[in-house]
């Protein structure tokens, strides 16, 4: 058992940015390992995985059919799982995204090994695989070692930064085998939004809201926010989603998402530890509340005291006369 395995999203044929993620922490821990790092990409017949060599996939196995176009659990597990098999991997890493969250416990029940979800760190020590992720609402981080021979780890989004070292890559390509097995649960279809919109757990900067701002309708001023920041993901609190607001796919939060951008701007949201256990691992923290008692205030880098209905118009100026003038 000397490698590591990189599992591969795709979108239309094309590698998702969580890909070169994924690639990049198992190259990191193959390297660690002394072993070599391979990445299997499954898709539809177009499919181009070859920029996981940019970011160290010595080996890239590619199954390209029309039949997981979309991704399909029962013929994804077993392509992974088989591969996994066939040369013994260490370990087998993924996102933690919509994808990953559901096939990685799948393939760890198939190969028998231990699922390490959602974790933002992956290293060595003493030859095995170590994993972290925050607990507590981020008030403490859980390190584990994996002491089994093999594990399945999914890699939140945002967590790792791709770092290319190319390689010169071998190129395979499989065919989808079958087994006989009937689908429990199939893709039929991806409904995108009537406006495409930028996914909060895989966005950079992410710009959210709370009751502090009253009434729907004043999303709008996050909104011009987002836009005037180059494109931000908008994110909501709980309240505003139960509320019917935003949509579930926008929640930041413990039974939300839990995200990992560069930026997150917290405005009119309290900060409740449910809310925090889904922002802590942001790598900068900027709130904007009128309440100088708000818990958000303890976790934010920088602090706005005001009102969100004054400050954030002000800001969307401050940032495009900025812009124009560079």
């Amino acid at each position: 058992m000397s490698a590591v395995l990189a599992v591969l999203e795709q979108r239309d044929g094309a590698l998702k940015q969580v890909s070169h993620e994924v690639v990049t922490a198992a190259r990191a821990v193959a390297d660690a390992l002394g072993a070599g790092m391979d990445a299997i990409g499954i898709g539809p017949v177009n499919l181009d995985a070859t920029a996981a060599a940019r970011y160290g996939a010595e080996e890239i196995v590619i199954i390209a059919a029309d039949a997981v176009r979309l991704y399909q659990p029962h013929l994804y597990v077993r392509a992974v799982a088989e591969r996994a098999k066939a040369k013994d991997y260490k370990a087998i890493v993924l996102g933690a995204t919509a994808l990953g969250k559901d096939l990685g416990p799948r393939l760890a029940a198939r190969l028998g090994c231990p699922f390490a979800a959602d974790v933002t760190a992956v290293g060595t020590e003493s030859g095995s695989v170590t994993v972290s992720r925050p607990v507590y609402a981020g008030r403490a981080t859980y390190r584990m070692r994996v002491t089994a021979p093999q594990c399945v780890i999914a890699v939140r989004p945002n967590s790792v930064t791709p770092v290319e070292q190319p390689r010169t890559v071998t190129l395979q390509r499989a065919v989808l085998g079958g087994d006989g097995s009937v689908a429990v649960a199939r893709t039929v279809s991806i409904k995108a939004p009537a406006e495409a919109k930028l996914d909060v757990a895989e966005a950079a900067i992410v710009v959210s809201g709370g009751r502090g701002l009253k009434e729907p309708a004043n999303f709008q001023l996050l909104e011009e926010l987002a836009q005037a920041l180059g494109g931000a993901a908008i994110g909501a609190s709980r309240a505003v989603v139960d509320a019917g607001w935003r949509p579930h796919a926008e929640q930041v939060g413990q039974t939300g998402t839990k995200i990992t951008p560069e930026l997150y701007l917290a405005c009119g949201i309290s900060g409740a530890i449910q809310h925090i256990a889904g922002c802590a691992s942001a790598k900068h923290v900027v709130a904007v509340n009128k309440d100088p008692g708000a818990p958000i205030l303890a976790h934010a880098e920088y602090a706005v005291i005001g009102d969100l209905h004054e400050v954030i118009p002000a800001l969307v100026t401050a940032i495009r006369a900025r812009g124009a003038s560079t």
